[in-house]
């Protein structure tokens, strides 16, 4: 693509220097990816400015820079107010605005994003709609699974996956869309046709100066006008939302005025079943519009009978959340109701290790209080003896949290140990005792351990028949990150099920 026909649209800039000629073949940010042909945008970082870079990106063979201040170099240049908030437009341009096609649904919040997303991935794929994914676990495009760096890539890295997805014959795609996103701007230039928001609790606060400002950002991808905004309005930020846009609610405790509510719900080991009550506005909005015709626009109301194998009461959130969106593009209910009953949960999510011992053992992502707490929470429904809960918290990440992380374990485990996470550069003893100051006196039996494998180990020593052990923290993440960027191969599950043979049997 021209650089004069790329760059033609883009609001705000002023190009210094020209080259007519000059040919866009590829887009970076990273100067390590620059090739001939690439056109380098300088973004500013947290440990390096890209500004640094742009003489060697010109040397290496960019045709063109995306800069904040103009460099001497000598191939033309596009002077912008913030280099990274131009890629995502520009990036949509270069692969040929694939979401103006592919439809794309957005989940947001703190907790339930991923089992939000694969849930409406599952329901599409069961109605005969072809689909991608974009998370925290893995990114699926054209039926392959990718490894994934970050919940919500970079622009370029997005709109690139968009484009694949498409040649790769996928019609839609569900996307986890962090607050970062939002507010790195990674997200802009996505035509969403659907947008759900699942809840808004204390997380990030490390990045946002508060819980106002990661509200705004949240906020971000409902102002962006999406086909159909979904807002779980059992949150309190959800009906903050409901009051300021045109949405589609849904509600797990059974809010009268919310277009799905959930009712009649009853858990047990294998996962959950509830009715759901759709309104008028709760049922489907408008067809996917594929060759496939998908069916018409719906304008009833009914009941359904939903089972999932996902248990806990988040889990019927979420999954209200998924079947409003696939409503939303147009899949029959019945349809998507059948598709709950066979989707499976996502990995790391109350996911058991099962090596033939007398009690359950779930390992779950839950990294905040309010996740930790949903999750004891589900698991105390299942156990007929005692809980006993192993978690931390990560490093260089909110430390408010960490106490509010220990009361909640300590509040509604039998035995909670406390542990390391993910801490990064900081001192992992020193975490544990941030954790621990918050569990002190809130309520049961709490025990320490930095050592993670060894606090897995005693968890499961001190188990016995008709007890639970919730592993909570890191979920599907296979490593353990350390100072310097050390990272080492950690899986709480091949964990737990090492520990588990190590224990000689059933217990």
């Amino acid at each position: 693509m021209k650089l004069d026909e790329l760059v033609a649209e883009l609001e705000g800039g002023r190009t210094v220097g020209d080259d007519p000629d000059a040919e866009v073949t590829a887009l970076a940010y990273d100067s390590r990816q620059v090739g001939p042909g690439t056109l380098f945008f300088c973004v500013p970082g947290e440990r390096a400015d890209g500004h640094d870079f742009g003489p060697q990106a010109a040397a290496d063979g960019a045709v063109a820079l995306v800069v904040e201040r103009e460099l001497e170099v000598t191939v033309p240049q596009l002077v912008v107010t913030d280099a990274r908030a131009a890629m995502a437009p520009l990036a949509a341009r270069f692969f040929g605005d694939p979401t103006a096609t592919l439809h794309v649904v957005g989940v947001t919040g703190t907790n339930g994003k991923t089992t939000t997303a694969f849930l409406v991935r599952e329901i599409l794929e069961a109605a005969g709609i072809q689909s991608g994914l974009m998370g925290t676990v893995k990114q699926v495009v054209g039926g392959i699974e990718e490894e994934v760096v970050r919940t919500t890539p970079e622009a370029i890295e997005l709109q690139g996956a968009f484009r694949r997805m498409l040649a790769a014959g996928d019609a839609a795609c569900a996307i986890e869309v962090s607050s970062h996103a939002m507010a790195l701007h990674r997200a802009d230039a996505i035509h969403f046709e659907a947008a759900v928001f699942t809840n808004l609790t204390q997380d990030h606060l490390d990045f946002h100066t508060d819980m106002e400002d990661y509200f705004r950002a949240k906020r971000l991808l409902f102002e962006a006008g999406p086909g159909t905004a979904i807002v779980n309005v059992d949150d309190e930020y959800g009906r903050r939302l409901a009051g300021e846009f045109d949405c589609v609610t849904f509600s797990a405790e059974g809010a009268e005025n919310a277009d799905l509510v959930a009712g009649d719900v009853s858990f047990d080991a294998s996962g959950a079943t509830f009715t759901v009550r759709l309104s008028s506005r709760g049922a489907a909005q408008a067809a996917v519009g594929t060759d496939g015709g998908v069916g018409e626009e719906h304008a009833i109301r009914e009941e359904l009978t939903i089972r999932t194998k996902l248990p806990g009461h988040f889990n019927v959130a979420n999954a209200l959340g998924a079947l409003a969106a696939a409503l939303a593009l147009g899949v029959e209910p019945r349809a998507a109701a059948a598709a709950l009953a066979e989707a499976p949960a996502p990995p790391g999510r109350f996911e058991p290790v099962d090596e033939g011992q007398a009690f359950t053992v779930l390992v779950d992502y839950a990294h905040t209080p309010d996740s930790l707490e949903n999750v004891l929470r589900a698991a105390r429904r299942l156990t007929a003896g005692r809980l006993i809960s192993v978690f931390g918290a990560g490093g260089d990440r909110d430390r408010d949290k960490r106490p509010k992380m220990g009361r909640a374990g300590a509040e509604l485990s039998d035995l909670a140990i406390v542990t390391s996470d993910n801490p990064r550069s900081e001192d992992p003893e020193a975490i544990v005792a941030e954790v621990l100051a918050g569990a002190k006196g809130a309520g049961g039996e709490v025990e320490s351990e930095v050592d993670r494998r060894a606090a897995i180990a005693a968890a499961l020593r001190q188990a016995g028949p008709g007890d639970t052990v919730v592993i909570a923290g890191k979920g599907h993440e296979q490593g353990q990150e350390f100072e310097d960027g050390r990272k080492i191969p950690f899986d709480d599950r091949e964990v737990a099920r090492e520990e588990l043979r190590g224990l000689g049997g059933p217990v």
